[in-house]
């Protein structure tokens, strides 16, 4: 079994292309492998309130960018290679992703992580929806191994918030800069957008040193 730890934001569009690739990856070049994907919070925003901020504000204000296409264009080629329809002006706005952390995290003992983050970034990403709404997040993980009323609880936990927040400071003191962030079997790390040749390359060579271990 090979363990992958993956360490993303939901608003990152990268971890999107980045868990879209993975998969790619795992059902067309090892079909065979036993993969265990861990997900890790990284939290981009953690101060935006619950309704959004607006991404063309943001890039105009914190990086000058005027045009948003222009700053969309590169990942979107990048999505459309690797088969995603991916239109970064369907969502206008970004939120704070604590609560959606803290439903993938529950998950992880149900076995529905990994399906349940890629499910919660498709439905940010493609259908423009408010994934910091508890009752959002909640129709989602009903549909991924959880009963509605306990993902719902724990979307609005307090406790289950704080939790994101020190995992997220643990992710940084670890040294996670750049996202998407992939670990494969503990010994093999890389980051940002990288591509299909060298997710496998990396992730198949971790799988060989673990056989061997």
């Amino acid at each position: 079994m090979l363990r992958i730890d993956l360490y993303t934001d939901i608003t990152c569009p990268w971890c999107l292309l980045g868990q879209r690739r993975l998969d790619k990856v795992l059902t067309e070049r090892a079909p065979k492998l036993a993969v265990e994907i861990h997900h890790h919070p990284i939290l981009l925003l953690p101060d935006a309130p619950v309704a959004g901020l607006n991404i063309a504000d943001l890039l105009r204000v914190r990086h000058g960018v005027t045009d948003p296409k222009t700053a969309f264009a590169r990942v979107e080629a990048e999505a459309r290679a690797s088969g995603l329809d991916l239109n970064l002006s369907r969502q206008p706005l970004v939120y704070p992703t604590q609560s959606a952390h803290a439903v993938i995290h529950a998950a992880r003992e149900r076995g529905t992580q990994h399906v349940l983050a890629v499910a919660i970034s498709e439905a940010y990403f493609l259908y423009a929806r408010n994934i910091a709404d508890a009752e959002v997040l909640a129709d989602i993980a009903a549909d991924h191994g959880f009963d509605r009323a306990e993902a719902l609880a724990i979307a609005l936990d307090p406790d289950q918030l704080k939790r994101i927040e020190l995992e997220a400071e643990k992710s940084a003191a670890a040294g996670v800069r750049s996202i998407p962030h992939f670990v494969f079997g503990g010994r093999i790390a890389i980051n940002g957008g990288r591509n299909e040749d060298e997710i496998a390359s990396c992730m198949l060579e971790a799988a060989r040193a673990t056989s061997v271990d």
